[in-house]
């Protein structure tokens, strides 16, 4: 387990840092090996099964990638030179055709990573059967990592002539992704599978915020940093409620407030923080994502995506009240609930009070390094 745990956080790390297109491929196809061995760690058939299913699509998304990264080196002149800053400068005297496949099989390919559509049901099993602190590293790190790879892509072949075509794609591809997970949190029934379709549906955000650029692209990379601190403290109590409660099943949990308080303070805040609703840093960036589609005059991208969004903050409050509030509909009587010290939730307040902070203070070195990853793009 913890020789895994390693393994992918330095091959997320390194996929991370990587300036070669097929370096960055090998370190993702890594991930893929190490997250397999961690998701199947509890031995379930469950676990088994999501392992199996992770693998496979996670291969047939890196044969996607694979086929893009061969259309990328017969579009450029320098087929053999695949660094990000080579393809900036040569992108734009390559055939256009290459350029729109390329992207297309790199985009399908790595939203196996971002958790984003079309890709995207291989992080919601893996997510549901994986151990709670492996579930917050896939569904932050990693999902970011996804990001950081198709963002890279993305801004070197932003001066060329099919910057219009896929901020096309980003923005279809968000807004299924919301549209999918608005649909699957409505019948969410386990604790796990809830919190991996809030990560399909901010994924889906970022991807329309690119899309649509200007504000846009300071938000997106908001947007993921500070869900990468709530959703990872979600998970961890997520982990601290099976402790208690004995079952993930939401119509099984139940009066966690009076159980554990400080862990339903936990869920309850966290919950507003991945809704975005004030005091949370995430109504910062949704508002300037919203901000972009008023100066782009996407009016009806941003109708739709409110009425999505409602239907996602309808679903998870409903769920997340139930279970700190309500008597279980399915109560579990095998087990007494364990006592859980509340230290072990210091962390969890920790990163969530940062997300609050971030909606009041933003740190200049934080805004600088922000401004600069999306300096490429600000200038077109």
């Amino acid at each position: 387990y913890h020789a895994a745990l390693i393994g992918l956080i330095t091959a997320i790390t390194g996929a991370y840092l990587a300036n070669e297109a097929t370096v960055v491929w090998i370190l993702v196809e890594a991930t893929t090996l190490f997250a397999s061995v961690l998701i199947i760690h509890e031995q379930t058939k469950y676990a088994l099964e999501a392992t199996w299913k992770y693998i496979f699509l996670c291969s047939v998304g890196i044969a996607f990638a694979y086929m893009g990264i061969l259309f990328l080196g017969l579009s450029l002149s320098d087929g053999y030179n695949l660094s990000f800053a080579a393809l900036a400068k040569s992108a734009a005297s390559a055939n256009p055709l290459y350029l729109k496949i390329a992207f297309v099989f790199i985009f399908i390919g790595y939203s196996t990573k971002m958790e984003i559509f079309p890709m995207h049901t291989v992080g919601i099993d893996a997510n549901s059967v994986a151990p709670t602190p492996i579930g917050g590293l896939i569904s932050t790190a990693m999902v970011n990592m996804g990001f950081v790879i198709i963002f890279r892509t993305y801004a070197s072949l932003a001066g060329t002539e099919i910057f219009a075509w896929m901020n096309k794609i980003l923005i279809i591809a968000g807004v299924l992704s919301i549209l999918v997970a608005s649909g699957y949190m409505l019948k969410a029934k386990h604790n796990k599978r809830m919190l991996a379709y809030s990560s399909l549906e901010n994924a889906g955000l970022v991807a329309i915020a690119l899309g649509v650029g200007g504000y846009g692209y300071y938000a997106a990379i908001l947007l993921l940093i500070l869900h990468s601190f709530v959703k990872s403290s979600m998970f961890f109590q997520l982990g601290q409620l099976f402790r208690v409660l004995n079952t993930m099943k939401i119509d099984s949990s139940g009066n966690y407030m009076k159980l554990y308080p400080a862990g339903a303070l936990v869920l309850i805040i966290g919950m507003f923080a991945l809704l975005a609703v004030p005091p949370s840093g995430l109504f910062i960036s949704e508002l300037m994502i919203f901000r972009a589609f008023i100066y782009g005059n996407h009016w009806f991208l941003a109708v739709i995506t409110i009425i999505l969004l409602s239907v996602i903050i309808y679903a998870m409050s409903v769920r997340i009240m139930h279970i700190c509030y309500s008597e279980p509909r399915e109560p579990i009587l095998n087990k007494l609930p364990e006592k859980v010290n509340p230290i072990e939730t210091i962390t969890q307040f920790v990163f969530i009070g940062i997300v609050i902070m971030m909606c009041f203070y933003r740190p200049p070195f934080l805004d600088d390094l922000i401004r600069q990853s999306i300096s490429l793009l600000t200038q077109l």
